[in-house]
């Protein structure tokens, strides 16, 4: 059986990456976790930027995967909004290798790495503004600007889920979809 080198390179990178940050990770470390000599690593990859670039890639479609596995056609679109953004927010906390590209762009704020955090939030509001379109052509919700109304339900999920920790009680989901719900939803009114 052959050997699938950029493969191992994918592998090892992301490790590296998960383990040190991106910052921190050298492409011989990557080359000595992947036990490949450094030039292989140049044969499918230019540099570093590039090999973090496809790791996202990959990255981004295992959480649409994983946001599509919530959706069920029997559902209304603020339930299965609601299970899908939570499984993208608890893949996002319990992934390593976002854990500690989230980290590292907040404290260190490398430009590459804020840039693929930029990529993930934009896949993730692309996401949910596809869901937002189908939802208003089936009636179920009022006209609105799709792509506000996405980037405004990601950062309510992201609020209630990461934010709020910080200072509280963590909420559960069953918590967070009521207040979800209430605030998107409902509203304030009487």
């Amino acid at each position: 059986m052959a050997v699938d080198r950029k493969q191992l390179i994918i592998e090892a990178a992301s490790k590296s990456f998960s383990l040190f940050g991106y910052k921190a990770t050298t492409m011989d470390q990557i080359a000595k976790i992947a036990n490949v000599g450094k030039g292989t690593i140049y044969n499918f990859f230019e540099n570093k930027e590039e090999l973090l670039a496809e790791i996202v890639t990959a990255l981004i479609k295992e959480m649409k995967f994983e946001a599509e596995e919530t959706i069920q056609d029997d559902l209304s679109f603020h339930e299965n909004a609601n299970r899908a953004l939570y499984r993208l927010l608890e893949f996002r906390k319990q992934h390593q290798l976002t854990i500690k590209l989230f980290q590292e762009e907040k404290e260190i704020g490398t430009p590459a790495v804020m840039e693929v955090i930029q990529r993930v939030e934009s896949a993730i509001i692309n996401y949910i503004r596809e869901k937002v379109e189908e939802a208003i052509q089936k009636g179920e919700i009022r006209q609105c600007d799709p792509e506000i109304t996405a980037f405004i339900m990601l950062k309510l999920y992201v609020s209630l889920i990461f934010d709020w920790e910080k200072y509280h009680q963590p909420l559960d989901e069953e918590k967070i979809a009521s207040l979800f719900e209430f605030y998107l939803f409902k509203g304030l009114s009487m």
